[in-house]
C-alpha cells in the first residue's frame, strides 16, 4: 500500500520501495537521480520556458509534472496512473500548486495510450512500474509504435527503465524503439552501462535529432553523473538485441534483493 512520510518534503513509498520525492515549497527540487535525468530530458525539449503538450504514463506523487509546471507555465499536461488509490492519497495529501494545468486519469496507461489522438503530445514521458517491474504490456514494438504514433513530428519519448548486465531487457526495448523512431539514446550511470551494478537508465527517442550533447553536459554535472549513449556506442551496447511482439513481451527483470529499497 502507499505510504507518505509527512514533512515539509513528502516521501512516497509502495510496499517499502521508495516511490516519488516532492518538496511542496520547491517542485524544481528532484531528490532522484532517474527524475533529474527525465527532468534534463523536459529542459533540452523546446527554448527555455516554453510550453508543453505533455504525456505522462505513471503519476506517482506528480514529481515531474509539478516540475514541468513550475519550469514551463502553461504547459498542458495529462497523466495517466494505474493505482486509483494512489491517485486519491497524492490529491488529498500532496495538491497541486494553484494554476498548474495536470489532469490526472486513473486509467491503464497501455488502454490510454492506444485511445489517445495521434499528433497530440510532444513529450510522452513513462514511468511506469508494478511494484519494481515495468509491466509487459508496455515492452512490445506495438507498444512503442503507439507511442510514436501519439507524438508530433519532432517529438520526444523518454522512459525510465531498469536493468543490468547482460541487459537483454534493455537490448529488447532499444530494438523495439528502433523499430519505431529514427533517434535513439540512453541515459545511465557509468557502473550500469558497464554492468556493474543493476540500475535505471532513461531510454530517448525521437523521429528527429536529440539533443544528445546538451543532455550530456546536464547529466555530467549532477551529484551521481551519468553518461548519455547514442550513435555508434549505442549501437554497439544493444547489439543482440531483437524487437518483440505483444505476444512475446515480458515485464522487466526482477531488481536484485535491495536495489530501490531505502536502505
Amino acid at each position: 500500500m502507499p505510504d507518505v512520510d509527512r514533512d515539509r518534503a513528502w516521501l512516497l513509498t509502495v510496499d517499502g520501495a521508495p516511490q516519488s520525492y516532492v518538496d511542496l515549497d520547491a517542485p524544481e527540487h528532484l531528490e532522484f537521480e532517474y527524475v533529474r535525468r527525465l527532468a534534463h530530458v523536459l529542459d533540452c525539449a523546446a527554448g527555455p520556458g516554453a510550453a508543453l503538450d505533455l504525456l505522462h504514463l505513471g503519476g506517482g506523487a506528480l514529481t515531474l509534472p509539478r516540475y514541468a509546471a513550475a519550469a514551463r507555465p502553461g504547459s498542458r499536461q495529462t497523466v495517466v496512473e494505474f493505482d486509483a488509490a494512489l491517485v486519491d492519497l497524492v490529491a488529498e495529501h500532496l495538491p497541486l500548486a494553484a494554476g498548474a494545468e495536470v489532469t490526472v486519469h486513473a486509467a491503464d496507461a497501455r488502454a490510454w495510450l492506444g485511445q489517445a489522438p495521434a499528433a497530440s503530445a510532444d513529450v510522452l514521458v513513462a514511468d511506469v512500474f508494478g511494484g519494481s517491474r515495468v509491466p509487459a504490456q508496455l515492452t512490445s514494438v506495438e507498444y512503442a509504435r503507439e507511442a510514436a504514433r501519439v507524438l508530433r513530428p519532432g517529438g520526444l519519448y523518454a522512459v525510465n527503465l531498469a536493468d543490468g548486465a547482460p541487459f537483454a531487457f534493455l537490448k529488447a526495448q532499444l530494438a523495439n524503439f528502433a523499430e519505431a523512431f529514427g533517434e535513439l539514446a540512453l541515459i545511465a550511470e557509468p557502473a550500469v552501462l558497464r554492468g556493474r551494478r543493476f540500475g535505471n537508465a532513461v531510454l530517448l527517442a525521437s523521429d528527429s535529432a536529440l539533443p544528445v550533447a546538451a543532455l550530456a553536459r546536464r547529466c555530467a554535472g549532477d551529484p551521481f553523473p551519468a553518461r548519455v549513449e547514442s550513435g555508434a556506442a549505442l549501437a554497439r551496447f544493444m547489439r543482440g538485441g531483437a524487437a518483440v511482439p505483444d505476444a512475446a513481451a515480458v515485464a522487466s527483470p526482477e531488481p536484485p534483493q535491495g536495489a530501490f529499497s531505502l536502505g
